[in-house]
């Protein structure tokens, strides 16, 4: 009877140990699922909550993975990467996971560590073309430019028609005043699509560089035709009506810019830079405090510009 009994009490114990491990997966599944529907729906908060919360009751990667896009989605970038590193102690080869970091420290300004996650996945997977790519932007904003260039060219080379990765290496390249190789990646690009508004724009900056002004007008004028909430565009044709002297040109321009988006701050500082060439001391004094009211922050920006001038941050009545 003693041996019946011990083994009928094993079996209750083995089933409730089965009955709660069937509803923590219960549980896990409704927070998972309800956290997808709210993550679909835009409730980034609720998607947080519930998926924080599955995960709670178990360490599931594409969970985890749900969790991290909405922290990303909520600007959340510590909790991401931290997520994101627990993620990868599951998975220690997920080449996904490294690239995503990557990516993250790129938004924190972290371009050392972004190369580092770019070299992991370049380690696991040689001819993964965006972790080539993102290590070329890694070096470029570490100022490592022929470094950048390199890698740049291998994601190019794995990738056809890779256009983030032509476009940055024709922005360093026209850095380095090397416009013959820039125009080739530019032409790349618009042979492609006629209507990228970046390439358009590096195609303008080329031609203004090589002093071919009116081509280079028509590329920034066309981008403004495409799209009239370009800021670069309105800022590139705006800096070369002032530079070749036709600043009244630029005011025009800007004020149609600041016409269409009113907290346009660095169409302000130009407008100002215009207006002082033109003579007009007060408007300038005017925009640039106006730019200092929605930027406080961008004062060392304005030295530079108005540091020939009469005209300086410092003098404003009201900003400090």
């Amino acid at each position: 009877m003693g041996f019946l009994k011990s083994l009928f009490s094993g079996n209750a114990q083995q089933n409730t140990e089965n009955d709660k491990q069937k509803n923590i997966q219960k549980k896990f599944d409704i927070f998972k699922y309800d956290g997808m529907r709210a993550q679909r729906a835009g409730q980034i908060d609720f998607a947080i909550k519930f998926f924080t919360e599955a995960i709670a009751l178990q360490k599931d990667f594409e969970t985890m993975n749900y969790l991290s896009q909405a922290y990303i989605q909520k600007g959340e970038l510590d909790d991401a990467g931290e997520l994101l590193q627990e993620m990868l102690e599951l998975e220690p080869e997920h080449t996904e996971t490294y690239l995503v970091l990557a990516n993250i420290n790129f938004m924190q300004e972290k371009y050392e560590d972004m190369g580092r996650y770019a070299k992991k996945v370049i380690e696991l997977q040689k001819e993964n073309a965006s972790a080539h790519y993102l290590l070329g932007k890694s070096e470029h904003y570490l100022k490592n430019d022929i470094m950048a260039i390199a890698s740049l060219t291998q994601a190019i080379q794995l990738k056809n028609n890779y256009i983030e990765a032509l476009l940055l290496r024709a922005d360093i390249l026209i850095s380095l005043n090397q416009y013959k190789e820039a125009a080739e990646d530019v032409d790349l690009i618009l042979n492609e699509n006629a209507e990228d508004e970046a390439a358009l724009l590096l195609h303008g900056q080329i031609q203004e560089a090589t002093g071919n002004g009116e081509e280079a007008e028509k590329d920034y004028l066309y981008v403004i035709e495409l799209n009239p909430f370009n800021e670069q565009a309105f800022l590139k044709l705006g800096k070369y009506f002032t530079d070749k002297g036709e600043a009244s040109k630029a005011i025009e321009l800007y004020n149609e810019a600041v016409e269409l988006n009113p907290n346009f701050t660095q169409a302000y500082h130009e407008r100002g830079r215009a207006k002082l060439i033109s003579g007009d001391k007060d408007g300038s004094i005017e925009d640039l405090k106006k730019a200092l009211e929605l930027d406080p922050k961008g004062n060392e920006n304005l030295t530079g510009k108005f540091e020939n001038s009469e005209v300086k941050p410092e003098t404003i009545p009201g900003i400090f």
